[in-house]
C-alpha cells in the first residue's frame, strides 16, 4: 500500500492575502485598503493607528496596491488614513490576540481645496518661490544649489489639460555658496553662461491625478540643447496674501548627458566626481493677474 503525505496547504480560493504576515504571540495583525471615491488604490497614503490613550501606535505609508499591514497588541484602535487632496477619514477596529482583522477599504473623497484654481494668469513670485538642485559629489555625498534670478507665468486653462506655464532662469544666478566652485558651474565646462545665458522651460501638457498631483510634459532649453522634461508636481492649494496666490512644489530629474554636460573627472575605481543625474526641486509661489 502506498501512503500519500497529507496537502495541508490552503486551498487556492481561501487564500488569504496577508499570510505571509506573521501573527505575533503577544497580539493580532490588523490590516486594510486605501482607495478613492472612485475606486482607486492610493500609494503612498499615510496610515496612522492610535490606542486607547489616544497615542500613536504605529504609523505607516501604503504600498502600491493601497494596502497596509501592522501588528498590534490585543485592544481597540483608531485608524486614521490621509493623503495629499483628500479628506482624511478615521474608523475604529477591535485587534484580537491570534486573530487578523481586516478593515476592508478605507475610502478617501476629494478634497476640494485641491481642485485647481479658477482659470486665468498667474506670474511667479521670485520672493516666495525657489529652484533648486541636487547633485552627487563622488559618491558619498550631495552637493546643494540653487539659481537666484528667475521669472515666469502660468496660465490655468479650461480645460485644465490646455494650462500652460513657461519659466525663464537666469544661468549665471547659479549658487551653491563655494565661490570657486560657481565659477566652474558657469564656465564652459558646464553652463557656459556667456553663449547660453538662459534656461527656459515651456510646458506642452497638463495632466492632473486624483487628489493634488498634477504631471506638468514640457521642454528644456539647457546649454544650446533642448530636452523633454516632466515634472511630477503637488499642488498646495490657494490663499489670499496681498493678492490671489496659488502654490506647489514639483521635481524631476535631469540626465547631464542629454544637454552634453559631459565634463567629468574620475577617481579610484572610476568613481565619477559629479553624479550623471541632476535632481531639481521647485518650490513655487504665483500671484493672479487676470
Amino acid at each position: 500500500m502506498f501512503w500519500r503525505k497529507k496537502d495541508r496547504r490552503r486551498p487556492a480560493r481561501h487564500a488569504d492575502r496577508h499570510a505571509l504576515v506573521p501573527i505575533p504571540l503577544t497580539g493580532g495583525v490588523l490590516s486594510g485598503q486605501v482607495r478613492d471615491d472612485r475606486g482607486d488604490a492610493l500609494p503612498d497614503a499615510q496610515v496612522s493607528v492610535f490606542d486607547s490613550g489616544d497615542r500613536r501606535a504605529v504609523h505607516l505609508a501604503t504600498d502600491p496596491f493601497g494596502r497596509f499591514t501592522a501588528s498590534l497588541s490585543p485592544g481597540r484602535y483608531r485608524v486614521r488614513a490621509e493623503a495629499g487632496g483628500y479628506q482624511q477619514v478615521s474608523d475604529s477596529v477591535e485587534v484580537a490576540w491570534g486573530s487578523h482583522s481586516d478593515m476592508g477599504m478605507l475610502v478617501l473623497g476629494e478634497d476640494p481645496a485641491s481642485h485647481p484654481p479658477a482659470p486665468g494668469l498667474f506670474v511667479i513670485d521670485s520672493d516666495h518661490s525657489s529652484v533648486r538642485f541636487v547633485a552627487r559629489h563622488i559618491g558619498l555625498s550631495k552637493v546643494y544649489g540653487r539659481f537666484n534670478r528667475f521669472h515666469g507665468r502660468i496660465r490655468i486653462a479650461e480645460p485644465f489639460e490646455e494650462s500652460s506655464v513657461d519659466v525663464v532662469i537666469d544661468a549665471a544666478s547659479v549658487d551653491t555658496n563655494v565661490e570657486a566652485r560657481d565659477t566652474h558651474l558657469r564656465s564652459a565646462d558646464f553652463l557656459d553662461v556667456e553663449r547660453y545665458p538662459e534656461l527656459r522651460f515651456s510646458s506642452v501638457r497638463f495632466v492632473q491625478h486624483g487628489g493634488n498631483r498634477w504631471t506638468v510634459d514640457g521642454d528644456l532649453s539647457l546649454h544650446g540643447l533642448t530636452s523633454d522634461v516632466s515634472l511630477d508636481t503637488t499642488f498646495l492649494g490657494a490663499a489670499e496674501w496681498n493678492g490671489d496666490r496659488i502654490g506647489a512644489v514639483a521635481t524631476t530629474l535631469l540626465h547631464r548627458e542629454h544637454y552634453t554636460l559631459n565634463w567629468q573627472q574620475t577617481i579610484a575605481k572610476g568613481l565619477p566626481v559629479v553624479g550623471s543625474t541632476i535632481e531639481i526641486q521647485l518650490d513655487v509661489q504665483a500671484i493672479r493677474q487676470g
